[in-house]
């Protein structure tokens, strides 16, 4: 019986397969991220500022949002000697965001309802610079456009799951796994799935980092605003869980197999003395 533990504890320890990425690094991969920019999509929240030399101008195309919050409490003193406090609203400035509505559109000052959905976050500037300029409303803009709600989710076998937003043009599904800690060594590598709204359905595609030319051809590759990356966990981290919850990689895990074998041990030499 104690061998036979021994050899399940050997069996646990074996190196599961496929747990190295990128196992041809003699591959050469052109990548052109700027093929892949994140494009807008209905529901997005956008942040769009146009400047010029002269600001009076600019300024009528960027929408001031004011919010009241109370303010600090200001004492005072009635004439019967009792003391009152009173709060005064204080107000901020700042920009109002756009929200791409589900028809693919935002209306943007004087310019109107402008067509978005499928521009690139620099398209989206260059197109509105241009009206500006060829409706001779602004002489020198520069417009920035910014992302306000872009991210991914990211769950199953990684260190840090969580919401993570998009802060590039293009993000690769290797960015999101760096971002979240990396995959824990129970994750499958030739496996991960992404999930992604497309044509009110749900699409999944699957990816494999072992193999960096066959991830680099996935459509997943280069990740869209609101995809769910799902990592499995592989057949051994499956195996090993145990009805508490213990499984092959924790502590707990071994104090039992110790106590398993020294029972067995024990109870061996009870029967050899006998």
């Amino acid at each position: 019986m104690a061998s036979a533990c021994f050899c399940m504890m050997i069996t646990s320890c074996k190196t599961p397969e496929n747990i190295t990425y990128f196992q041809n690094p003699e591959t050469v991969v052109e990548l052109v991220s700027t093929q892949h920019a994140i494009k807008l999509q209905p529901g997005d929240k956008l942040s769009i500022v146009v400047k010029s030399k002269d600001p009076v101008v600019s300024d009528l195309f960027n929408m001031p949002i004011f919010t009241q919050r109370l303010g600090v409490a200001s004492a005072s003193t009635l004439a019967t000697g009792a003391s009152t406090q009173s709060y005064r609203p204080v107000s901020s400035e700042g920009l109002a965001s756009y929200t791409v509505s589900p028809e693919g559109t935002i209306d943007f000052p004087v310019l109107g309802d402008i067509k978005v959905q499928g521009m690139t976050r620099a398209e989206l500037g260059a197109f509105i610079k241009g009206e500006l300029i060829g409706r001779q409303l602004v002489k020198d803009p520069t417009v920035s456009v910014e992302l306000l709600n872009t991210g991914v989710n990211i769950i199953g076998a990684v260190n840090h799951p969580g919401r993570y937003e998009i802060n590039t043009d293009s993000y690769s599904i290797l960015e999101a796994i760096a971002v979240a800690g990396d995959l824990t060594i129970g994750g499958q590598r030739e496996n991960i799935k992404v999930l992604r709204e497309e044509n009110g359905a749900i699409k999944v595609y699957t990816v494999d980092i072992t193999d960096l030319k066959k991830a680099s051809q996935s459509p997943a590759f280069y990740l869209n605003q609101n995809d769910v990356i799902y990592v499995e966990p592989n057949e051994m981290l499956k195996r090993s869980s145990t009805v508490n919850g213990n499984n092959a990689l924790s502590t707990s895990f071994w104090i039992s197999v110790a106590s398993l074998i020294t029972t067995a041990v024990t109870t061996i030499g009870v029967f050899v003395k006998k």
